[in-house]
């Protein structure tokens, strides 16, 4: 039997009636057996505001509140089945103990078991919402095979442990019922809940498909598939019916908001086919993700992402000399930075960085220490207000013209940073936040209208 893992999405888990149409999207798919869900939209947004140290007793109850506000309407619409009332209950009481202890110290491990509450809640009432149409269905804690690490709040997968973990665990349950399980969270080795990340839900269902081999991963959102660029940026984007993987990767590192980054990862390493669609409008069709595709065009979509940060590194210690690159990426390594793009000149680097990388309470990358170390060997300047726009395509470093056609557009405006020809996907550049738009919007008339 082909084996479909689905995961839906935050606002596609919303409400009763949101969760009953994408119920009705799992029972018209037989080989879809295994279903992550993100927490219900705007409970994790809750739950971050309650982990934070200025939030006051007063505003932590008005929060608990908003959040059993949106898991009882659910699940009042189920009828408050007894066991399952006592479930979300149980929860909801485990959220408030969390935060009082959060309130007294701060502690990752326990953020990231507050923060993973909101699935835990979701997944129990989704399983509901398909045994109340007559499936057999129950809810799975992912922790018992999502293991990671012990880096809390953006732990990393341990691959060959959760393949073994799912098969001894989670693929016996699959051939008599369909399996509700979580996005976002695992459990590292002594069984400490651990979070990947902010959009970690796309992540967690493609490593479960990798680890039970399945043969295609459904991205059920708000959207019907991937655009060629945000339609409210430019309202004329089109949807693409089919994108590689290479692509694809391009945009969800640069800022495409349908994909995490990362899901790509597993879903390359077993060539497993994925699909992104609206769970609002499922007839609309979407894209498929594939290893191979038939039309592969220099330009395929424009990528953008806010809120970048360049850190401009300067030393005269580069002139000429070895190893100063080392040390440089020795020290972000060492505090977990991940570099996006890289220009150099004979006495400066600058470099953008990869701001996935936050961890899942949000908290930003450059710290204090990071910024004091690299002092010690050159002189930092970070700039802020910045956007990262990519035009994604193929052979785009090897076509004649791609950069007259993209200069062109640019010529208006202040270009802080330029890379093309590290990969043949892609053309980056940086530019001011408040004209990210204006640039985006010309650059898809230009190259697709």
């Amino acid at each position: 039997m082909s084996l479909i893992v689905a995961k839906f999405g935050g606002t596609s888990v919303a409400d009763y009636s949101a969760m009953s149409r994408c119920a009705d999207i799992i029972l018209a798919n037989p080989n879809a057996r295994v279903v992550v869900v993100s927490a219900s939209s705007g409970v994790t947004n809750l739950l971050v505001e309650l982990t934070q140290e200025q939030t006051s007793d007063e505003r932590r109850m008005q929060l608990i509140k908003q959040i059993a506000h949106i898991q009882y309407q659910i699940l009042d619409d189920l009828g408050r089945p007894q066991e399952l009332a006592a479930r979300i209950d149980t929860i909801l009481s485990r959220i408030s103990v969390l935060s009082e202890s959060l309130s007294q110290s701060r502690d990752k491990a326990t953020t990231d078991e507050l923060l993973a509450q909101g699935e835990q809640c979701s997944s129990a009432l989704f399983a509901a919402v398909l045994r109340e149409k007559g499936e057999a269905a129950s809810a799975f804690d992912v922790r018992q095979v999502m293991r990671t690490d012990s880096h809390f709040g953006r732990a990393e997968p341990q691959i060959e442990q959760l393949e073994a973990l799912a098969g001894e665990h989670l693929a016996p349950l699959l051939t008599s019922q369909r399996i509700v399980t979580q996005g976002f969270i695992g459990a590292d080795a002594a069984g400490a809940t651990t979070t990947l990340g902010r959009g970690g839900s796309d992540y967690s269902a493609a490593l479960l498909a990798e680890a039970l081999k399945a043969t295609a991963v459904e991205i059920w959102t708000d959207v019907a598939g991937i655009y060629t660029t945000d339609p409210r940026i430019a309202p004329k984007a089109s949807p693409i019916a089919e994108i590689s993987f290479n692509e694809a990767a391009e945009m969800a590192t640069f800022g495409a908001k349908v994909l995490h980054p990362a899901t790509i990862l597993p879903a390359v390493r077993q060539k497993i086919q994925v699909f992104v669609g609206s769970s609002k409008e499922p007839e609309r069709g979407g894209t498929w993700i594939r290893h191979q595709v038939e039309d592969a065009p220099v330009y395929r979509a424009v990528a953008v992402r806010r809120d970048q940060t360049l850190l401009n590194l300067h030393s005269l210690q580069m002139l000429h000399a070895q190893g100063f690159l080392a040390e440089t990426f020795a020290t972000l390594a060492k505090h977990k930075i991940s570099v996006d793009l890289i220009t150099t000149s004979e006495v400066n680097v600058s470099l953008t960085l990869d701001k996935t990388g936050s961890d899942s309470a949000g908290n930003g990358l450059l710290s204090e220490s990071l910024l004091q170390e690299l002092s010690q060997h050159c002189r930092v300047r970070v700039e802020d207000g910045l956007a990262l726009i990519a035009i994604v395509g193929n052979k785009i470093a090897s076509t004649p013209g791609v950069c007259r056609r993209v200069f062109e557009v640019l010529e208006p405006h202040n270009v802080r940073m330029i890379c093309q020809g590290a990969s043949p996907h892609n053309l980056c550049v940086l530019v001011a936040e408040s004209e990210a738009a204006q640039v985006v919007s010309a650059l898809h008339e230009n190259l697709f209208e």
